[in-house]
């Protein structure tokens, strides 16, 4: 989402590049590219004009050390200043009470009803919570339905009451049923418009008024970029809500709304999403996201969503069957279920410091998988088991079965070989380490 301002940024920089010392002329030139940069990524102008001037006031002044240049100085200013515009520090989500009552409230086409199996699945499979989804938005066609067929996805119930449009009455009712069922955690779907009317703020505020929720949520469309900061404000002003999810941020957006919108309602963004998947949700870390914004990656968050699909027992399996060079086929699909699991390949290849510039105009789907998993497949059981057995005749027949080429075929079992290799290697390395450890301690 943030590519342009990205390289903006780096280029502004660049003035600095050389100089022995951050001076007041060096660092306005750098500002004025910065405080462009900001404005073109759809910044609020007050936002863009405070926080350049703070920039300044930090900077002017810094002693450069002697092995940091003023470009790097300048480039842990604006993070850190990055960060604290965001909001500093990550904001939990208040889900205190049985049941705790979650209230999602935006605009139309904002992705309220998409978020909210996110975010129940989310606090279901991280939190342990039990989650009940309430269908309250009335008026666009096939809500509902949307929301039940998200529901039956999960596995989590959907309460919903037809013929009736008052969600007031609907919110009371499904609140009830859920702590007839048993369930700790409530999460309100509700009607949004194509724009702010008195009707829509008139009817959410009755709702809160009636289920008094431990949480407010504006979901906004942050492709909207400066819109959705001056609709957040409206409404926010009405209902005071606790926290801001950003949605859509795999689409083609300036990354304005992530900027300003914490500095103008001075509410927390607490959650990012993007795409169909209902994987696809991140809390949101102010200083990750300077982090990505500056180009440096987002090490972190790769290796949290590495250790969501980490099974520590199969993970033990792997290592004894790499130590006896027995790792096969099915192991290795399972990897790749794995790695698709946690998201986007681009998405993931990003927070990788250096490589999602690299990647920037490469066009990288979820099906990237999709030839190595079809030649894996069309290989007998026996074949996935020991690799060892594949012949001229047995290539042959899988290349065909699979839709690819011979070629391809061999290609996938050298990489396989060389992969078994290394993967032995570093296993025994990694064993030589923790004997030469062993014999260096004293006894």
């Amino acid at each position: 989402m943030f590519d342009n301002l990205s390289e903006k940024l780096e280029r502004s920089f660049k003035v600095l590049k050389g100089q022995g010392r951050i001076t007041e002329i060096n660092i306005a030139e750098t500002l004025k590219d910065v405080r462009k940069a900001l404005l073109d990524a759809d910044v609020n102008y007050k936002v863009a004009k405070t926080f350049t001037e703070t920039v300044k006031q930090k900077a002017m002044g810094e002693k450069i050390l002697t092995s940091v240049k003023p470009g790097q100085m300048m480039v842990k200013i604006v993070h850190d200043e990055l960060a604290m515009l965001m909001g500093g520090q990550n904001v939990d989500i208040n889900i205190k009470g049985n049941p705790s009552i979650i209230l999602l409230a935006g605009l139309q086409g904002s992705g309220k009803t998409t978020f909210a199996g996110k975010l129940s699945k989310h606090l279901k499979d991280k939190r342990g919570k039990s989650p009940f989804l309430v269908a309250g938005d009335v008026y666009r066609p096939a809500a509902i339905d949307q929301l039940q067929i998200l529901g039956q996805q999960i596995g989590i119930p959907v309460y919903t009451e037809a013929g009736n449009q008052d969600p007031v009455k609907i919110a009371r009712a499904g609140i009830k049923e859920a702590k007839r069922l048993g369930h700790d955690l409530v999460v309100i779907d509700t009607a949004g418009r194509l724009a702010v009317d008195e009707q829509m703020m008139a009817e959410i505020e009755a709702i809160k008024k009636e289920v008094n929720p431990n949480e407010i949520l504006f979901v906004v469309d942050s492709m909207t970029g400066q819109d959705a900061v001056n609709t957040a404000k409206e409404f926010n002003d009405r209902l005071n809500f606790n926290g801001v999810v950003l949605t859509k941020l795999d689409g083609d957006t300036r990354g304005g709304a992530a900027l300003s919108i914490k500095s103008v309602v001075e509410k927390p963004i607490k959650f990012i999403s993007s795409g169909e998947k209902m994987e696809a949700i991140e809390l949101f870390h102010p200083e990750r996201m300077a982090d990505r914004i500056l180009g440096m990656g987002d090490i972190v968050s790769l290796v949290e969503k590495a250790q969501e699909q980490f099974d520590a027992d199969e993970a033990r399996k792997l290592q004894k069957k790499i130590a006896k060079n027995q790792f096969n086929f099915n192991d290795f699909v399972a990897q790749i279920q794995q790695i698709k699991k946690m998201g986007n390949i681009k998405d993931l290849a990003a927070m990788i410091p250096g490589v999602g510039k690299a990647m920037k105009n490469l066009d990288i789907d979820d099906d990237a998988f999709k030839g190595i998993e079809a030649i894996i497949f069309s290989m007998t059981p026996t074949e996935r088991e020991d690799p060892s057995v594949l012949n001229g005749s047995r290539r042959k027949r899988i290349a065909e079965g699979s839709g690819t080429s011979i070629q391809e075929v061999n290609r996938l079992l050298k990489q396989f070989d060389e992969t078994r290799k290394m993967m032995r290697m570093m296993q025994t390395t990694k064993n030589m380490g923790r004997m030469m450890g062993a014999m260096g301690r004293p006894r």
